[in-house]
């Protein structure tokens, strides 16, 4: 497998792993980065130690309280201008996403794609960061509200978006007036080397501090970041466990936390739905990213009229997707990101087959050319189950799809409620009546409710998120920016005398 292409995103043989306005040398240990796609080592980072992050937090630090005095749409000038520099690695980031992550190349292409797309949505937004003007009940007196920068903002982002997520979080807190510390997946460090680098050169010697960047252990550089009284927000993106973690400790020193967790979506079918639509919204929600997404679509709540017919749609779909080197365009399904979540989809499979579940399609491990032996390559699964079982209501994170019958759309909304975890649902119906009921306060309770269209697929100009164990966070689009700034009342006297609130007398 060519790898030279990581030259020109300037990763070295034996990369550092701290950067703090240029890359420090490093004491930790080295970590080998395997290609999910056959397990070879395709880099090696030297990781960074909690000194790394001390010194990397401190030059954040001094570099924030010089960039929040800049005008905030001097901030979305240089923003625009690292859009502008995806733009020009956009065919070199996704070659390194498919390398690093295994997802397909068109994947790979889309989510450098949100990177340049939340770039330009913040370039708008440094001159949009509005506050409110307020009616005081004091003579000659008036009040007003604004948004002022918040400080150093840590990221920590997940291995399956190696590069969106921390565009969706950097370049908001960029035109708000932070600086961001980044902590990368240990699984695709060289994504955020490479995402670093090219921001860092288009921000100069004065502001690459302001994307700074720790690759670490999670016990030792990880404990440091959440402890860190010089970053008032934590963005995680993660795992529930990870989510359980962060946010009592962030909490304990008084600390923000924007949790962006677990999902486990589903998509109900009405009798009355367009089958075609639904069919191409399942499959490529459920199959998408090899069931790697926060979003993908895990369970289908489908009329018992038309469960057949819509299961039968699906395994001829299934059968067509090519599984095998995401490289390959022809290929729709690429590996999963280790041996160990192989190990998680074989052992949800017989959890679901001891609960009553009916394995239709997939189900086992997928044969692929001999010339990437090596890669955690599975066959999306299709799982027949008679109601929602226990494992229905857990997340594994692949390609599992369960299929769920049911009788009414009040039934549907139950099961789509009945999870821990609320982030992404949907509705394939032509009922506008089913629409809007799935759609208000008595209908789905996820950050996230779609009609007619899959659970996967937000666009940067909405808030992304969910509520309950997926964690309550937004980000991206809408007014998610205000999760990076700090709100300040102030009230203005312009008389000559000094009115107490609510007419309150004291002294003379």
């Amino acid at each position: 497998m060519n790898t030279t292409f990581l030259k020109k995103l300037g990763i070295n043989k034996i990369h550092s792993g701290a950067f703090d306005g240029s890359w420090r040398k490093t004491k930790g240990e080295v970590l080998d980065v395997r290609s999910p796609i056959n397990g070879k080592v395709v880099g090696r980072v030297r990781m960074a130690t909690p000194k790394d992050y001390a010194a990397i937090s401190k030059k954040a630090h001094e570099t924030f309280l010089r960039w929040r005095a800049l005008p905030a749409p001097q901030r979305g000038e240089y923003v625009r201008q690292i859009g502008n520099a995806f733009r020009e690695h956009k065919e070199l980031l996704a070659k390194l996403v498919t390398l690093e992550a295994g997802k397909i190349v068109q994947e790979g292409l889309g989510e450098v794609q949100e990177c340049i797309d939340i770039a330009d949505f913040a370039v708008g937004l440094s001159r949009q960061l509005y506050g409110l003007t307020i009616q005081s009940e004091r003579d000659q007196h008036h009040m007003r509200e604004t948004w002022q920068p918040l400080g150093t903002i840590g990221i920590i982002s997940a291995f399956n978006f190696p590069v969106a997520v921390w565009a969706w979080n950097s370049m908001l807190a960029l035109v708000c007036g932070d600086a961001n510390i980044w902590k990368p997946s240990l699984k695709t460090p060289l994504c955020a080397i490479a995402m670093t680098n090219i921001a860092a050169k288009v921000l100069g010697k004065e502001w690459a501090p302001l994307v700074s960047c720790v690759i670490g252990p999670d016990l030792t550089v990880g404990s440091a970041l959440l402890d860190d009284a010089k970053v008032p927000l934590i963005s995680a993106t993660g795992s529930t466990r990870m989510g359980r973690i962060v946010g009592p400790r962030v909490a304990q020193r008084f600390g923000r936390s924007l949790l962006e967790l677990g999902g486990n979506n589903a998509m109900i079918i009405m009798d009355d739905a367009d089958i075609d639509l639904a069919v191409r919204g399942i499959v490529f929600g459920a199959v998408g990213t090899a069931g790697q997404r926060c979003t993908t679509t895990r369970r289908v709540l489908v009329h018992h009229k038309i469960a057949d017919k819509l299961q039968a749609r699906l395994i001829k779909a299934y059968k067509s997707c090519k599984i095998g080197n995401p490289f390959d365009k022809k290929t729709l399904v690429g590996p999963l990101v280790d041996e160990g979540s192989a190990t998680a989809f074989q052992e949800a499979i017989v959890k679901a087959k001891k609960q009553g579940g009916k394995v239709v399609q997939g189900g086992k491990r997928a044969r692929v050319a001999p010339a990437i032996k090596g890669g955690a390559y599975v066959q999306p699964t299709i799982i027949r189950c008679p109601k929602s079982l226990p494992i229905c209501k857990e997340e594994t994170f692949a390609p599992i799809l369960y299929i769920i019958p049911v009788r009414s759309l009040d039934q549907a909304i139950e099961i789509n409620n009945d999870v821990p975890q609320g982030l992404s649902s949907s509705i394939f119906t032509n009922n506008v009546r089913s629409a809007e009921r799935f759609a208000s306060a008595t209908g789905s309770d996820c950050g996230i409710a779609n009609i007619n269209i899959g659970t996967s697929g937000a666009e940067i100009g909405g808030a992304f998120g969910g509520e309950k164990e997926t964690g309550g966070g937004r980000e991206s689009g809408s007014d998610s920016w205000k999760a990076y700034m700090r709100r300040q009342t102030t009230t203005v006297n312009w008389g000559t005398s000094l009115p107490l609130a609510q007419g309150i007398t004291f002294g003379s």
